[in-house]
């Protein structure tokens, strides 16, 4: 499960820098949402990957810690999908007004040449 977990969040944030390095900005703003998710996945992959563990302490376990899910890397991450989710719709919008006054979406301003 962690190997897989790595390799997820290894290719989400190579891919996304990847992108990010594009010329175009549609590309980079998926860029950026890449690495938000893999990030997102790195934060919630240390509240310790535990299946079926419950995140509020149950009066049946006791007080172990070591039985029980962190809750604040979900807040967190929960937090940050919200967020990142407004963020790139507010990128979009400034995108799309871009195109409109430029004609073209590259991050230089400069038309291709074909």
């Amino acid at each position: 499960m962690e190997i897989i977990l790595s390799l997820a969040i290894g290719i989400l944030a190579g891919s996304g820098i990847w992108l990010v390095l594009r010329p175009r900005t549609f590309q980079f703003i998926m860029g950026l949402s890449l690495l938000s998710y893999a990030v997102n996945l790195f934060i919630f992959s240390m509240g310790r990957i535990r299946l079926g563990a419950p995140p509020v302490i149950s009066t049946q376990l006791g007080a172990d810690p070591s039985l029980y899910a962190d809750p604040l890397p979900q807040a967190l991450v929960l937090t940050a999908i919200v967020i990142g989710f407004a963020t790139t719709a507010l990128f979009l919008v400034v995108l799309l007004a871009n195109r409109g006054f430029t004609g073209t979406d590259h991050v230089d301003g400069r038309e291709e040449q074909a």
